[in-house]
Order: C-alpha cells, then sequence, then structure tokens
C-alpha cells in the first residue's frame, strides 16, 4: 500500500502547479478521509486540503484562499491538488496522506496523528 506523490518543481511566483497523489496498491475509493499536508523545515505539517466520506464537501486551510483546488479522477485512485496563484510562502514539501478513522470530522480532519498512510512527498518551490 502506498500513495505516491508527483507534479512538484520550481515555478515564479504567481505561477501554477497540479500535484498528484497516485494510491498505489489499493483503491482509495473515497472511503475515508484524504488530505493534502505541507511541511517547511523547522515548522509543523499543515493541512492543504481534504476530501473525506465523513462530510460533505472539500475543506481546505486557511491560507489557501481559493488558490487550490483538491479533486479525485472518477475511478478515485488518484487525488489531485490544483494549485494556482502561488507565492513563495507556498514553498514546501507536500504530502499525501489517507485517514480511515470516521474521526475524522470537520474539526479534526487537520490532526495529524488520526492518518495512517503517507507518501514521501513532492517538492514545490516558489520563488519570487
Amino acid at each position: 500500500v502506498q500513495l505516491v506523490e508527483s507534479g512538484g518543481g520550481l515555478v515564479q511566483a504567481g505561477g501554477s502547479l497540479n500535484l498528484s497523489c497516485a494510491t498505489s496498491g489499493f483503491i482509495w475509493g473515497g472511503d475515508g478521509t484524504i488530505t493534502w499536508w505541507r511541511q517547511v523545515p523547522g515548522k509543523e505539517r499543515e493541512g492543504v486540503a481534504c476530501i473525506s466520506k465523513n462530510f460533505r464537501g472539500p475543506l481546505y486551510g486557511d491560507f489557501v484562499k481559493g488558490r487550490f483546488t483538491i479533486s479525485t479522477d472518477n475511478a478515485k485512485t488518484t487525488v489531485y491538488l490544483e494549485m494556482h496563484n502561488l507565492q513563495p510562502e507556498d514553498t514546501a514539501v507536500y504530502y499525501c496522506a489517507v485517514a480511515t478513522t470516521p474521526r475524522i470530522r470537520l474539526r479534526t480532519w487537520d490532526w495529524l496523528y488520526l492518518y495512517e498512510i503517507w507518501g514521501q512527498g513532492t517538492q514545490v518551490t516558489v520563488s519570487s
């Protein structure tokens, strides 16, 4: 069972990137929760965007401000993060993670310890 992120890279401020998270070895199938996270060295990992069967609609971190969109393919084997108007402060390693616990709710979607399966991450660098 693996999550494999791809799509990171170097982009100028104001640019866009599309990240992918492939659920290798299992089909997420929309069951449970899948969330994009990001982490800057020396800082805590923060939730970016989330899709869960436990509540309606995606959730986004406050800093997203309408710039990112999380989505899945029809087969629900790959989860995407479409990012626009990227800024230098968006520079981080981006991870996807899956949680199967029903404890993921509107107030707990970004509780790190609830997530069981993590990808290796993909670096996003935004130059000014």
